[in-house]
């Protein structure tokens, strides 16, 4: 029986209002899986504005322990309804330590375990080091119900070494939480296009489709305005667009893929049996 997967992306703004965020997601995540969707990814910390354009301490009252997130406990009983695999993107607090996490849910609705972002930027409207340590967690990937699933989050797709390291777990698709936006330093600067170059490129060199999920619409934080480029997309193991959202609109975007087709297609083109590991610093592969 040919095993097949079919994935959600869901683009969205968002406020101070942490119920009303989850709500919204809620409500995206029936709209994914009336499409079919078996997985769906909502974007990089959804449960309020992206607060790390400024550094305020205020927001470290916004971190929980995964467990206990209201988004975590709030959509547990969404994603065992829908029967979906959802990624919960998540500021988490572990004893006197925060991380940008996401809170991996299975279709049954159980807390998988946790990913912590492992890359952490630090720059104009984008202060995360002010409220996150570097993730403890190694890169992961979750045997989900409909398929393996590594997850990177927002600043890790840069990083080619994040991406090889999940497909080297066994990922079979890989998806990224996202906000990402304007520059505040150069108004002229528009990463958008290489933004998803590095992605598709991800794609192409691992053989499997590649998914981001971002917000979109303009945020005002302690004075400071900050715009989202939106443009989430899915590509397929060639870096090709399958399906895409636009930089204005709110929503969702499906599509349908055949893991047993894309296991092939990683075999026959030998990315996995041609690497040298001896060439250069290494990636851990596990046995499988």
């Amino acid at each position: 029986m040919t095993r097949t997967l079919t994935l959600g992306v869901i683009q969205a703004r968002f406020g101070e209002d942490m119920n009303a965020n989850i709500a919204k997601v809620e409500h995206y995540l029936e709209k994914t899986a009336k499409a079919g969707a078996q997985i769906a990814l909502p974007p990089e910390l959804f449960q309020g504005p992206y607060f790390c354009v400024t550094q305020d301490e205020k927001w470290f009252a916004q971190a929980y322990p995964a467990a206990e997130h209201p988004a975590v406990q709030k959509l547990q009983p969404v994603a065992k309804a829908l029967k979906l695999a959802v990624p919960v993107s998540i500021f988490e607090r572990d004893g006197p330590h925060y991380y940008n996490s996401v809170a991996m849910l299975n279709a049954d609705g159980a807390l998988m375990g946790v990913y912590r972002k492992s890359h952490i930027p630090d720059g104009p409207g984008y202060c995360e080091k002010f409220y996150f340590r570097p993730g403890n967690t190694g890169y992961k990937v979750w045997n989900t119900a409909h398929g393996a699933v590594g997850v990177g989050i927002c600043w890790d797709q840069w990083f080619p070494e994040c991406a090889r390291g999940m497909a080297l777990l066994g990922a079979e698709i890989l998806l990224y939480p996202t906000a990402i936006g304007s520059e505040p330093q150069d108004a002229g600067l528009d990463t958008r296009d290489p933004w998803r170059r590095a992605m598709q490129g991800h794609a192409v060199s691992n053989a499997m489709p590649v998914a981001a999920a971002n917000r979109v619409g303009t945020e005002k934080i302690s004075g400071q305005a900050q715009s989202y480029y939106g443009s989430s997309f899915i590509c397929d193991q060639r870096g090709e667009v399958v399906a895409e959202l636009d930089g204005i609109q709110e929503g969702v975007i499906t599509q349908r893929f055949d893991l047993d087709f894309l296991r092939q297609c990683r075999a026959s083109f030998g990315f996995f049996r041609d690497r040298r590991e001896d060439l250069g610093p290494k990636l851990k592969e596990v046995d499988r």
